[in-house]
């Protein structure tokens, strides 16, 4: 999802001045009218720029209510969306005080003030608006640079790949992906959503593997995020478990964690995963047996889970 850039305060303040001070400058200072002239036009040129930019960047930026829930959901887990909603807010307040400063010193120059201290009054009364909402600028720009980040979804089908960490849902969607998964990782971490498509003779499906969601109380931001994930998209929901414990987890703790899954209703095809590791055992809690190394195995568990898109579809109960 793309998001406009926006600027700091400062690098803000330093484009409308030069710009306003090239107006100036091009004007002629001889007589009393023409300095008074010059400075009208540094103030109209920074003032309008400062005001312009402020006042378009709320329009241009995404719409929190428009957007896919999923992004919106994401962005209040690492970002805020009421503190995005204020900041928003302020470059409006930011633009309306700007232009009243406009006007307030236009209409001391028509009343003959000094137009070198008109001028630098109003400057500095427009730099303190804008270095209010400085931070609100730099809380703008960090939910830009995450929008940026997040993985194109599309109005596919959708299978979300969920576990624990390590047990082979990214190895899963690699392989059976038509081209390299798009990954995109989280802020400040090596995690991140994965998206893979297969090109089935149904249509195009897409997978997201999501983090390894955690059994726990108190969920971490990733784990928060792979939550989102998991009740925002996905028709159906492929859960591996690792029964060779290689992951670092122990089986049981796994099937805490499908338990969990369960609860958000969504269709649940449950994989163990690793079936040819000399460790592996089989699960009865699993309804099919997979490894990325079996083509066969990965052919079966697409196919069952397309059926169970399929009868989804055609429940009259459904709802998206």
């Amino acid at each position: 999802m793309r998001a406009p850039h926006v600027p700091r305060a400062d690098e803000l303040i330093d484009k409308a001045f030069r710009r306003a001070a090239r107006a100036r400058r091009g004007k002629p200072r001889r007589t009393p009218a023409d300095r008074k002239r010059a400075e009208e036009a540094f103030i109209m040129t920074a003032s309008s720029i400062l005001a312009d930019n402020l006042k378009s960047l709320p329009r241009r930026f995404p719409s929190l209510t428009a957007m896919h829930p999923l992004y919106r959901e994401l962005i209040d887990i690492h970002v805020g969306v009421d503190d995005v909603r204020r900041a928003l807010g302020s470059l409006d307040w930011a633009a309306r005080e700007i232009a009243a400063l406009r006007k307030e010193a236009l209409r001391e120059l028509r009343q003959g003030r000094e137009p070198n201290a008109v001028r630098r009054k109003a400057s500095g009364r427009m730099v303190s608006v804008v270095r209010q909402v400085r931070g609100n600028l730099e809380l703008l720009e960090r939910t830009r640079e995450f929008l940026d980040g997040l993985p194109e979804l599309q109005d596919a089908p959708t299978i979300v790949v969920a576990g624990f960490p390590n047990v082979g849902k990214s190895s899963f969607v690699a392989a059976v992906s038509s081209a390299t998964p798009e990954v995109a990782p989280y802020p400040f971490t090596t995690k991140g959503i994965t998206v893979g498509h297969v090109e089935h003779e149904k249509g195009r499906i897409q997978l997201v593997d999501i983090p390894g969601l955690l059994d726990r109380e108190r969920m971490s931001t990733i784990e928060r995020t792979a939550e989102a994930v998991l009740s925002c998209t996905g028709d159906v929901v492929l859960f591996m478990v690792d029964s060779t414990e290689t992951c670092g987890y122990a089986l049981s703790d796994q099937l805490a964690l499908l338990e969990r899954i369960r609860l958000t209703k969504k269709p649940v095809l449950v994989a163990a995963s690793k079936r040819d590791h000399p460790l592996f055992r089989s699960v009865k809690e699993a309804d099919i047996e997979v490894s990325v190394h079996d083509q066969k195995s990965l052919h079966a568990a697409i196919e069952r889970l397309v059926e169970m898109m399929r009868e989804e579809d055609s429940h009259p109960s459904r709802t998206r």
